[in-house]
């Protein structure tokens, strides 16, 4: 698979008891059914060549015996499938027996693993028949292969080399110290468990909550293949509840009692790139391991992975409320803080009518509910000028009155036009300059109402329009805390929308409907006929494109490539190649050309896991060049280099007129 991406499965074939030849012919089919899918590691339950519940039998030599030939008509039958799979059967070694995963392809044993913490307890009595991993890793001749035998193996995929399988069984998983972590720091990305877990009440979710746990402290994939039909239930049931899970996140899952099949793709180029972050994750040291090489083609087949197209929005209704709360109350804790710090008075809100201005303003009514102040100390204005339509001016009035915060209305045109006679701005000159007056001036009005009333003004910019550099420098660019400076503007619209949902039928949930229902705009240019004439996404792209891939270029440090490649799995059938490639190119351009604005942003919580605070997580030289990012966005081999800037940080020749520093408010 493409771009670090390896189709993995667990598989629960059915078995029967002891009938070991069955069992193989259900195993080889399981493996043909995964080859056809497109699977490249398999992993199949614990003693699934002869059944995990055979007990005694397990002293009898006839039944090993009987599995050897067993794994012999399995690997002349998968011979020719091209993935890497492991199974369970019992392995006699230096005169004990072995619980063991088998690890093969293409035909031949790779490797033999065998299983380190036996239970003895309750309905399990493995030490009865089986014992414990060996310390050191040896030798065994199995199938006519000669092959290491021990738990420090790893197995590597040539062609992929971030790719390296590690295998445990079963109560390994379930000890203290598993020896999943071991096969991590050795290097492990992916892990595969055998196991034959059987089923009790509230079984299921423990196991699930131990495979994402691993999953997320190793930084790795994790397959979990589980026994299921056709265990003896002589005591016992056994639910073929089979688990994959990447960095705390359930990729799939069969239910208890269903098909006991799960099939996922593992982003080892995800978890690579999480292990070079992640400071307290150790280099790899695989001292006392033996690393065992395959080689297999990388598949070209498409995901069966599905790619959310709003990475930053919960797609279950239930957690996006949730986590739309959480963030609020997070934001307004932050402004709370920062409010008792400064004993400022009053707080000072630019309100627009639009979607920005609206949460801040709701954050810091929030933020003043919690320290108990009274709604009036919040004064929000609203500064008309040459762009401002009936609509969002009615709707800033209205907000302010269904929250019960002071309104102040100023009037900027004649300011602005001083302005413009100052420096010999034309007022028919609908340029940057145009533009960016008003915006320099509405933050001017802010500043020194702030000063007036002893208060602090709350900045209503956010992490999207902050990635593109879409803010005036030195105007709505700046404020004195930046309560959305961490919220993605495809965010910031369903925080509001679970505003709304929340505010009760009234004049609020009204209110709060039409602004979401408004084209996002900074009304910076005249309005035509009264409407607004300055679409925001018509000028920058979509936000919904943008925020994908600010999220993988940033959160992951994905190559422009391998974001193309996601973008057409999210968007397929809702944006063309070619737009995606346009504005993905675009928005490396404008990325490198304006982080000098983020260099100097005012402070601002951090709500989730990007932000571009250069104080914190991002840190990155105004100067840098886009050139090799441009050059790897997958479908344009020699890209232009994106022009200068002159003094203003304006961008001239930009395609996607008008220029970059056009700005909302």
């Amino acid at each position: 698979m493409r771009y670090g991406f390896v189709r993995t499965a667990a598989l629960t074939p059915e078995v029967r008891v002891a009938d070991c030849g069955f069992n193989a012919r259900k195993i080889v089919d399981a493996l043909r059914d995964a080859a056809k899918r497109g699977v490249e590691v398999a992993c199949l339950p614990e003693l699934c060549v002869t059944g995990y519940t055979c007990g005694d039998l397990f002293l009898q030599p006839t039944l090993w015996r009987a599995a050897h030939e067993a794994l012999m008509v399995i690997l002349l039958e998968t011979s020719e499938l091209p993935l890497l799979f492991s199974i369970g059967l019992p392995v006699v070694w230096q005169g004990k027996l072995y619980n063991c995963a088998v690890v093969c392809q293409r035909g031949y044993v790779l490797g033999v693993v065998p299983k380190t913490h036996l239970p003895n307890y309750g309905e399990f009595y493995e030490r009865r028949h089986f014992a414990p991993a060996p310390e050191e890793n040896g030798t065994i001749t199995i199938c006519g292969c000669t092959v290491p035998f021990g738990t420090r193996i790893l197995f590597q995929w040539k062609e992929m080399p971030d790719v390296k399988v590690g295998v445990e069984l079963c109560e390994d998983l379930w000890a203290p110290l598993p020896p999943s972590t071991h096969h991590a720091l050795a290097g492990a990305t992916l892990l595969c468990n055998l196991s034959a877990s059987n089923e009790t009440i509230s079984k299921a979710e423990y196991r699930r909550a131990l495979c994402t746990g691993q999953s997320a402290r190793l930084l790795c994939g994790y397959v979990y293949a589980d026994a299921g039909c056709g265990e003896s239930t002589t005591d016992m049931v056994f639910a073929g509840h089979n688990l994959i899970a990447e960095n705390g996140v359930l990729l799939s899952e069969s239910a208890p009692f269903d098909t006991g099949l799960a099939i996922a793709e593992i982003d080892v180029e995800r978890l690579m790139g999480e292990r070079l972050k992640k400071t307290s994750f150790p280099a790899a040291c695989a001292d006392g391991y033996t690393v065992i090489h395959f080689s297999m083609p990388v598949s070209s087949a498409p995901l069966l992975r599905r790619i959310s197209p709003s990475p930053f929005v919960p797609e279950d209704d239930a957690e996006r409320a949730e986590r739309c709360n959480a963030i609020l109350t997070m934001q307004a804790a932050g402004l709370e803080k920062r409010l008792r710090h400064t004993n400022a008075r009053a707080a000072v809100v630019g309100i627009s009518g639009g979607l920005d201005s609206c949460l801040a303003l709701l954050v810091t009514v929030r933020a003043f509910e919690r320290l108990a102040r009274p709604l009036s100390d919040i004064v929000a204005v609203t500064m008309p000028c040459f762009g401002t339509t009936r609509r969002t001016r009615e709707n800033a009035e209205r907000l302010c009155a269904a929250l019960g915060v002071t309104l102040r209305t100023v009037d900027i045109t004649a300011t602005v036009q001083s302005a413009f006679h100052d420096i010999g701005q034309s007022e028919d000159d609908h340029d940057v300059t145009y533009e960016n007056t008003q915006a320099r001036v509405r933050t001017l009005v802010l500043m020194d109402l702030a000063n007036k009333t002893g208060g602090l003004v709350i900045g209503t910019g956010d992490l999207s329009e902050l990635a593109l550099g879409w803010a005036t420098y030195n105007g709505d660019h700046m404020s004195m805390y930046g309560v959305n400076a961490s919220v993605p503007k495809t965010l910031v619209r369903h925080i509001v929308a679970t505003a709304a949902d929340t505010a009760g039928p009234g004049d609020l949930q009204n209110v709060l409907r039409d602004i979401l229902a408004t084209p996002v705009s900074p009304e910076l240019l005249p309005a035509a006929g009264g409407e607004i004439s300055q679409q925001t996404e018509e000028i920058v792209g979509p936000y919904a494109l943008h925020d994908f891939f600010l999220y993988y270029a940033i959160r992951w440090g994905f190559s422009p490539a391998k974001i193309f490649y996601l973008a057409r799995a999210a968007f397929a059938g809702e944006y063309s190649d070619d737009t995606i490639h346009h504005w993905l190119t675009s928005f490396y351009r404008r990325f490198f050309s304006q982080q000098f604005k983020r260099s100097c942003l005012p402070d601002g919580p951090k709500v989730g896991s990007v932000t571009l605070s250069p104080r914190g997580d991002w840190r990155m030289p105004s100067d840098a060049i886009p050139s090799i990012w441009l050059a790897n966005a997958g479908r344009c081999p020699d890209p232009p280099e994106a022009p200068p800037l002159d003094s203003a940080g304006h961008c001239p020749d930009l395609p996607e007129a008008p220029p970059l520093d056009s700005a909302t408010l």
